[in-house]
């Protein structure tokens, strides 16, 4: 997948010009991405346009204008997209009642290793994830995944954690968006 380039991103005043146009677009795009599954996950697939949006909006934020910083922010954000082949998402554990998600987080330490994309064939793909962001006691709300489905195509995303067992069946648009992606 194409990668954020430092020369695609426009400084801020310029984007505040084309931001009432850029924005609705992408996040149009981020909501046919979007799939919840269960309850409390929500898995956000990403691509080189959403990953744009989140470092102008960052600048924008920011109020980012220094090289290095925004380099950084391009740097970090560009982690989040897959290689061809590579889905990359951004999973949210989506708990509202605060003793309950400390209870669950803890509960669910070990999640990441029973999270899968499967595909048409029935292959399971395993969630590759940021070990930086699994502690000894509790997984973190928000994991950084990616799925290496090479040429599949994504059917289903399956938790087969014991406590956590879950799966979504793609809509055709979502497995359809989401091929195109793995194409680069």
């Amino acid at each position: 997948m194409k990668r954020v380039q430092r020369s695609e991103v426009l400084p801020r005043a310029q984007y505040e010009k084309i931001r009432p146009e850029f924005r609705p677009k992408v996040l149009a795009q981020k909501e046919e991405r979007r799939i919840h599954v269960g309850d409390y996950l929500t898995f956000l697939f990403e691509n080189h346009d959403t990953m744009l949006y989140q470092v102008q909006e960052m600048m924008r934020a920011e109020q980012m204008d220094d090289e290095h910083a925004i380099k950084h922010e391009i740097e970090t954000y560009n982690e989040l997209v897959g290689e061809r082949g590579e889905l990359g998402c951004t999973l949210l554990i989506e708990i509202d009642d605060k003793s309950k998600r400390d209870q669950l987080l803890a509960k669910w330490v070990n999640l990441p290793a029973h999270l899968f994309l499967e595909t048409q064939a029935g292959q399971r793909i395993p969630a590759l994830f940021d070990a930086r962001q699994v502690g000894d006691t509790r997984v973190s709300s928000v994991q950084y995944l990616k799925f290496r489905v090479g040429d599949g195509v994504p059917a289903k995303i399956v938790c087969d954690h014991p406590d956590l067992k879950l799966e979504k069946i793609l809509s055709a648009p979502q497995s359809a968006v989401l091929s195109r992606d793995l194409m680069g």
